[in-house]
């Protein structure tokens, strides 16, 4: 087993996509945020869901958060828009390879998500229930998004 693979199995999602969180997540985006329209990939068997927005942060035309959730609480949300910015925030076993993370839960900054060990910072989302994880994410999208900045991504209290 070669140094990429080992490194990519201690990075993952353990157990199976969590229907019923994704279509609870789903709701919290299609109900609270009017700029936003969530859909399962597949809706019998999806393996993520789409939340489109349509307007972006800063200067982005439009953006899209792409959300998984595991049976096992783990999750991986990432934010990508028409700049081609992109960020996560996640929670899963990371092998202790994010020196500066203490927990499993993460966040990838912008502009480019990092996966670098010294740029992986850990993530003010410290709740693990799937509807408050949704309207922390939210929370600081909706927050950035009134203050024209990314700054305020992984600035929250929690819960933020």
């Amino acid at each position: 087993m070669n140094g990429t693979r080992g490194s990519a199995e201690r990075h993952s999602l353990r157990g199976a996509i969590d229907r019923p969180a994704l279509l609870a997540i789903r709701d919290v985006f299609n109900d609270e945020e009017p700029l936003a329209a969530a859909t399962l990939d597949d809706f019998l068997n999806p393996t993520a869901l789409e939340v489109r927005f349509e307007d972006g942060l800063c200067d982005a035309d439009s953006c899209r958060l792409d959300i998984q959730w595991t049976v096992q609480g783990d999750y991986k949300i990432h934010y990508t828009d028409t700049l081609n910015v992109n960020l996560r925030w996640g929670k899963h076993p990371h092998g202790g390879d994010y020196i500066h993370v203490t927990g499993l839960e993460h966040y990838h900054p912008p502009p480019d998500a990092p996966s670098d060990p010294n740029d992986v910072e850990g993530s003010c989302i410290q709740q693990s229930p799937d509807l408050l994880v949704a309207r922390a994410v939210l929370k600081l999208w909706r927050t950035a998004y009134h203050a024209d900045t990314l700054k305020p991504l992984n600035l929250g209290r929690n819960p933020p």
